[in-house]
């Protein structure tokens, strides 16, 4: 009698992980509402949860430029890494409403910066070029953009959790399939 083949060793989380990940994210996300923010006098600094909503937007912008940056690398990615590019620059235009709605005193800019331009461009990371090891490094960036979202919503307010929460799975799930190509 053969023995079974045993099952493909696979690398990275799996789709029980990713799905228990969500839940856990906006869960903690119900846990930490609290009062709203009446927003911050002339001459002191943003409060903490507008600098972590500017900081997701400015990650979301340079997601969307780092995937622009392997796009133009390796054009035969374009269709798998346009949803995705997609997404990050949706995600951006949600912090940034979301600060806009809340009646932030400096909204952000609406739309993705070019890449290499704006105050806080820098030059691009050398894109690889083996395409399996450019999907890798969105893959981190992915990750850890994702791991800072959710550190970032234990002291943000409820809106502003529900957001980091969602968009935090989302980069894992975006991590996921950048690896499973």
């Amino acid at each position: 009698m053969p023995f079974p083949l045993a099952p493909r060793a696979r690398t990275g989380p799996r789709r029980r992980s990713l799905l228990t990940v969500a839940p856990a994210a906006l869960f903690a996300a119900g846990c930490s509402a609290g009062p709203r923010d009446t927003g911050p006098a002339a001459d002191s600094p943003p409060p903490v949860s507008e600098r972590a909503r500017v900081r997701a937007a400015r990650d979301s912008r340079e997601l969307a430029e780092r995937y622009d940056v392997v796009i133009a690398a390796h054009a035969g990615l374009a269709q798998r890494l346009g949803p995705l590019r997609e997404n990050a620059v949706r995600h951006a235009k949600a912090f940034e409403e979301l600060g806009t709605s809340a009646g932030s005193a400096s909204p952000s800019p609406k739309s993705p910066a070019p890449t290499g331009t704006g105050p806080s461009a820098s030059a691009p990371a050398p894109v690889p070029a083996k395409e399996k090891d450019a999907l890798s490094g969105l893959a981190a960036a992915e990750r850890e953009i994702a791991g800072r979202r959710l550190e970032a919503l234990l002291d943000a307010p409820a809106e502003l959790a529900g957001l980091l929460a969602s968009v935090a799975a989302a980069g894992a799930a975006h991590a996921f399939l950048l690896t499973e190509g």
